[in-house]
């Protein structure tokens, strides 16, 4: 009877220390993490090179016209970085549209929750805007974000972009302006009446971001100092008279689509050193 016992007791033992080298060598086989670091987008608003200062008639257009800016609020979307060996890395993990606002300073820092992985860049882009294929009207729910809705009737979703403030006329009496882009319409006629759209158009545009390339270190946090210069809205390759063009863009496709044509050098970026 004892003799069993002794066998019983070394054979419990044997398979224990199976088990626990078996459990360290699961450890052991774990694939280590890829190198990867983090990037922060620092977001600011300038005219002429200069800070935005708000609700001051202190600017000039291209055209002549003497303006002010009371609002600057937009989406980005698709933020794609692209790697010297051709290959790509869209954030998205998290969060793939981000609303930006002049007046709520949080949303002008993007801390991007995707690893990036190590390795050599040579550019960036971003979707100034929404796509079609994610701008889906209702998708947003709270503040600030549903205040930007587009009219369903106008093609639904939201807006890409509000700049509001005000223009002096040819009479000196300051008037608003809507600087409104989104989704665009084709109407029959003449006249802007909803009941004659016969097509929309998608007014969001793609983002080339000159000198942006950079390299990625493991556990790297680079920030990124990116510029919407204002001015550059009104004019290049289109000079915008809202003398001549009015107040508001929004339902005038023909202004919107200059609006979109001008965004190609509106924004700017710089690696900010000492992270």
């Amino acid at each position: 009877m004892k003799g069993n016992l002794r066998v019983w007791v070394r054979i419990s033992s044997l398979i224990i220390m199976a088990s626990i080298l078996s459990a360290c060598k699961k450890v052991d086989n774990t694939t280590p993490a890829s190198p990867s670091g983090k990037i922060i987008f620092s977001i600011n608003h300038c005219v002429n090179g200069q800070p935005l200062t708000e609700n001051e008639l202190i600017y000039t257009n291209a055209a002549g016209n003497n303006y002010l800016i009371t609002e600057v609020k937009y989406f980005i979307s698709d933020i794609t970085f692209y790697r010297n060996d051709g290959s790509k890395k869209v954030i998205g993990d998290w969060k793939d549209i981000f609303y930006v606002d002049e007046n709520i300073p949080e949303t002008k820092t993007i801390r991007f929750f995707d690893k990036i992985p190590a390795g050599a860049y040579d550019s960036i882009t971003f979707i100034f805007g929404i796509p079609e294929q994610k701008n889906k009207s209702f998708m947003f729910v709270n503040p600030p974000e549903v205040d930007m809705f587009w009219p369903e009737v106008l093609g639904g979703g939201y807006h890409y972009m509000m700049i509001n403030g005000k223009w002096k006329d040819t009479t000196g009496v300051n008037q608003p302006f809507n600087f409104h882009l989104g989704i665009g319409q084709l109407y029959h006629g003449n006249t802007a009446n909803v009941d004659s759209i016969y097509a929309f158009v998608q007014n969001y545009f793609m983002v080339h971001l000159p000198g942006s390339g950079f390299n990625m270190n493991d556990k790297d946090t680079l920030t990124f100092n990116l510029s919407m210069n204002i001015e550059k809205w009104f004019e290049n390759p289109h000079i915008f008279d809202f003398n001549y063009r009015g107040g508001a863009i929004m339902q005038n496709q023909p202004a919107m689509q200059m609006a979109k044509e001008n965004g190609w050098d509106v924004f700017a970026i710089k690696f900010q050193p000492g992270n």
